[in-house]
């Protein structure tokens, strides 16, 4: 201990955040000053000042704790205690903590359906969130990019690469290719490639997109984005600001349900908006569209081949249908057998 150089856990916490800002994305930045916060909170709530004084029995009583308290699912409590590993790996390189401490930092190995996440945007919020865009932004880069993931439930990386040319505006279809060799690559390679339709809104919205705003742009290879900016195809990460911005609540529908204000609350900064803890991202608008295509008697073959998902992991992953609406849906394709 007397090799260690005095630290409070707070100040470790933001040096640890810094040193990680050229390594780890904005949204993992988030995520680890959330659970190391809880971590740091604990410690306070002990009178820890100094991370000197910091024990794997420590750590062992606050991993107990949190599942006593009933706030961890088994998914929830593997990622706290995986950051948490993490921190005080870190701590060990600047010689706040014992060498081999983080070795004792115990993470739970999950199995069958409890690695499975749930975060999913439901259809009344999806609604809202278009409605809003409809109204206030429409035909902006940010309503055209949500519209077309809402809608056909494509992935990121698969609405990014759409170019000109793979809208239809006389068959009202859009074509995802796997063009990997000018930077833009499928997640499922060749089989991800699909020809879906889109209904007439979505069609007129890409029409009006086409007509008056789009950038007319090439990106670096020379091809011509549907979704682009003025220095060519869209980002993927800026794909994600439009998910993180105009899901808060305090944007589509005027109200904050955690009280904050907006004109003074920092996750409605331009490069805060994934701090908002009720936004998110890209990908719960895949798994909320999958849901409301399915509960909508859509069937599973019919959604797999738009998605680009197998009907496999649309059952573990994505279907968000609860046992009942399952038992009522089958009752309505078996009343007339």
């Amino acid at each position: 201990m007397s090799d260690l150089d005095p630290i409070d856990p707070n100040t470790a916490l933001e040096l640890y955040l810094a040193d990680k800002e050229g390594t780890l994305s904005r949204s993992s930045i988030v995520s680890h000053r959330s659970r190391i916060s809880a971590f740091v909170d604990w410690l306070d709530d002990r009178g820890i000042t100094n991370l000197n004084e910091l024990t794997g029995r420590l750590i062992k009583e606050y991993q107990l704790d949190g599942r006593k308290a009933g706030d961890w699912a088994p998914s929830t409590e593997k990622s706290m205690m995986t950051t948490t590993r993490v921190f005080v790996r870190w701590c060990e390189s600047i010689e706040a903590v014992e060498s081999g401490l983080s070795e004792r930092v115990q993470s739970p190995s999950l199995t069958g359906d409890e690695g499975v996440r749930d975060t999913h945007l439901d259809a009344e919020r999806a609604q809202a969130v278009l409605h809003n865009l409809d109204r206030f932004h429409y035909c902006s880069r940010a309503h055209v990019t949500l519209a077309v993931m809402w809608h056909t439930m494509a992935r990121c990386g698969a609405v990014r690469s759409l170019d000109l040319g793979d809208y239809d505006a006389t068959e009202q279809s859009l074509r995802f290719e796997h063009r990997p060799e000018t930077g833009t690559p499928l997640k499922n390679k060749r089989s991800s490639e699909r020809h879906v339709a889109v209904s007439e809104s979505l069609a007129e919205l890409l029409d009006d997109w086409i007509a008056h705003k789009r950038p007319d742009v090439t990106d670096e290879y020379g091809r011509e984005p549907l979704i682009s900016t003025k220095n060519g195809r869209v980002a993927g990460s800026t794909i994600a600001g439009y998910a993180y911005k105009y899901t808060q609540p305090c944007r589509y529908n005027r109200r904050c349900p955690l009280d904050r204000n907006p004109q003074t609350c920092e996750a409605t900064d331009h490069n805060k908006v994934s701090s908002c803890p009720e936004s998110v991202s890209p990908h719960p608008f895949r798994r909320g569209s999958i849901t409301h295509w399915l509960r909508s008697d859509v069937p599973s073959p019919v959604v797999s081949d738009r998605a680009d998902v197998s009907e496999r992991v649309i059952e573990k992953h994505y279907d968000e249908r609860t046992d009942q609406e399952k038992m009522e849906q089958r009752r309505g394709y078996l009343e007339d057998v």
